[in-house]
């Protein structure tokens, strides 16, 4: 219930106010989301850690402002590494303008990426948004076979479309939204991630694991050897300001870890979305709207 509440408050108007007006909330911001995106990325490299970079901001409502979100990301490819990665969610690119304007800006941000030596990947929204997304990650696949692709374990169809795109960069992730059908059970969606994962796991493609959950981390790994993967074949992901120090270790270890790093003013729904994945994380977050210490 806390979770189903967290993410209704994503989408009031009234809460936003609230809190991005706040000078108290600067703090549990900053664990969150990158002020200096240029320094975080700079520290995070020299700790051995991938990134992906994302400018937050979705649902554009003007074809000017889907051309400004192409402008950033490509004015951003110059503060990132070879190797680096930035994840695009294609309403901020016009999806929900028309389909062919957010594959056409996204195919430009591709292309200035692979100029740079960096990837693309589409990261999954909301369930209506699902279909588009898949859509116009095929046709971008033409001209940019490594453009990658979120899929969402708690969308019933997850386990299909990990099938359908399995020869491709597949960022596998709990999800952070609702559907009507879609699993609600911590467990439910667990078993679909698990199931997703060996079929990535033995697929051709590459696995982007995206979860903190210890158990899962350890199927992953598992799976990875029983299907012959050496660390170079599989990436761990996880995002900025949780369990960095699970990051780092894991590095250590020889494994690829990249960082989920978002950056921008625009900050408000995506960190109700990780209160709602981390409800102990709220606890924090309420202690910033109340006090400085």
């Amino acid at each position: 219930m806390l979770r189903q509440a967290m993410l209704a408050l994503s989408k009031s108007p009234r809460a936003e106010r609230l809190v991005t007006t706040s000078p108290l909330t600067a703090d549990v911001v900053r664990r969150y989301v990158a002020s200096d995106i240029g320094a975080v990325v700079d520290r995070l490299t020299r700790q051995g850690l991938l990134v992906s970079v994302d400018h937050l901001g979705e649902e554009v409502t003007d074809e000017a402002q889907a051309e400004a979100a192409v402008d950033t990301y490509v004015s951003l490819l110059d503060l990132l590494p070879a190797g680096a990665d930035v994840s695009v969610k294609l309403t901020a690119l016009g999806l929900r303008l028309s389909q062919r304007l957010a594959t056409a800006n996204a195919a430009a941000i591709c292309a200035a990426a692979e100029a740079k030596g960096v990837t693309v990947t589409l990261d999954a929204e909301e369930h209506d948004t699902i279909a588009g997304l898949h859509a116009v990650h095929a046709a971008l696949r033409r001209e940019h076979p490594e453009v990658g692709v979120v899929v969402q374990a708690y969308l019933p169809d997850s386990l299909d479309r990990c099938e359908k795109i399995g020869s491709a960069r597949v960022r596998l992730c709990k999800g952070a939204y609702t559907a009507p059908g879609g699993y609600r059970r911590a467990r439910d969606i667990d078993r679909s991630f698990v199931r997703c994962l060996k079929v990535l796991m033995a697929g051709p493609g590459y696995p982007m694991v995206a979860t903190h959950d210890p158990r899962l981390l350890r199927i992953a790994s598992t799976l990875a050897v029983l299907d012959g993967r050496d660390p170079t074949g599989y990436e761990y992901q996880m995002l900025y300001g949780v369990r960095p120090e699970e990051q780092t270790r894991l590095a250590g270890l020889g494994s690829r870890v990249r960082v989920y790093v978002p950056y921008g003013a625009d900050w408000y729904a995506y960190l109700m979305r990780r209160l709602a994945e981390r409800p102990r994380n709220l606890a924090f977050f309420l202690r910033s709207l109340v006090s400085r210490r």
